[in-house]
């Protein structure tokens, strides 16, 4: 399954372009096996030398103004079968077909559970130096020649209301909590107070274990809730006095945040907190043990080595049980230690 998404950010100027492109060929999101630029390129592909050919070809067709590049995202589902080498042909290709007068910087991120192409177009052409304009028909068909590269490659395809399985979405589905919806809020084309609150949500729901945590959260992202017994939905207001409902949200944007979901959410961090205290609290006794028996082994030998013998192995384990009566009474310390 491949979602493309056009990012339609600030791109009029060149800072604009500069960090888009420093950021896209991170070292550590991306290497030299999964990037490539299409059309004029430089020898060496880096973010300077990409951004300095991209302005090279601006200035040469005088189109050094307005909209700078074009920056589209294609996302696969985590648990699609696609390799890295594939995800880099399958960008590549697309580039080349949909963008074939204009360069496109090509680089295959690796640093999230799910693989996904980020596609940096420089909106000038290196054919006639016409500009790239992008219309809602164009965003269609990007989307249904992305689901034909899928297709041909047995991969997935993107259903509305549908699962990656196939299955159908049920109404009440707890999905709101997954960072994919965070950033489908936050690259929506147009921005109003009522994403503002949806991102707000989203960021607040994912550390808090109670309804008053989350209250202050929201508070600290710049929304008051109100949520009474007496009322059946929340409402947020922001410092301007407008307001939004769950129910808004609900229908907006397929946020599942009526009270009972959201008691239930912070139900699961406090039992994901939990599990994870004692997957922490196990791995420091195992340190702690290791610790202990390699600074013995180190200080007074294996008691179990066979090969020592007579008063030699009297010898160790004398100094054996020595060694052991020190450990007890360092952890009774530890135990009454105030720092503990």
């Amino acid at each position: 399954m491949a979602i493309n998404k056009t990012i339609n950010k600030r791109t009029t100027s060149h800072a604009a372009m500069r960090n888009c492109i420093e950021y896209v060929l991170k070292e550590h999101k991306t290497n030299s096996d999964l990037i490539y630029v299409t059309g004029p390129a430089p020898d060496i592909i880096k973010w300077n030398t990409v951004y300095n050919t991209f302005l090279e070809e601006k200035r040469l067709w005088r189109k050094d103004n307005g909209r700078m590049y074009n920056h589209n995202i294609i996302s696969f589902h985590k648990d699609e079968k696609i390799t890295l080498q594939d995800a880099f042909f399958f960008g590549k290709e697309f580039a080349e077909k949909w963008f074939p007068n204009h360069q496109t910087l090509v680089s295959v991120h690796k640093d999230k559970n799910h693989i996904h192409i980020h596609l940096v177009t420089n909106t000038v052409s290196f054919v006639d130096g016409k500009k790239l304009h992008n219309t809602k028909s164009d965003m269609e068909k990007m989307k249904a020649f992305t689901n034909e590269m899928c297709q041909k490659r047995n991969l997935s395809i993107a259903q509305k209301g549908r699962h990656f399985d196939g299955s159908k979405i049920e109404d009440g589905t707890l999905i709101a909590w997954s960072k994919d919806k965070y950033h489908q809020l936050l690259n929506e084309q147009k921005k109003s107070y009522v994403s503002d609150c949806g991102l707000a949500v989203l960021s607040s729901i994912q550390n808090c274990s109670s309804k008053d945590e989350f209250i202050e959260q929201m508070k600290i992202n710049g929304w008051n809730t109100q949520w009474t017994d007496a009322r059946k939905h929340l409402t947020f207001i922001n410092d301007k006095g407008q307001k939004v409902r769950d129910t808004n949200l609900s229908k907006t944007f397929n946020l599942n945040i009526r009270k009972e979901e959201l008691i239930n959410e912070f139900k699961r961090q406090v039992s994901r907190k939990t599990e994870n205290s004692r997957d922490v609290k196990e791995s420091q006794r195992r340190e702690l043990e290791q610790y202990y028996r390699e600074l013995e082994w180190a200080t007074v030998g294996e008691p179990d080595n066979r090969k020592t013998k007579g008063s030699d192995r009297q010898a160790i384990e004398r100094k054996h049980r020595a060694y052991q009566r020190q450990r007890t009474i360092h952890r009774r310390y530890e135990e009454r230690s105030p720092s503990r």
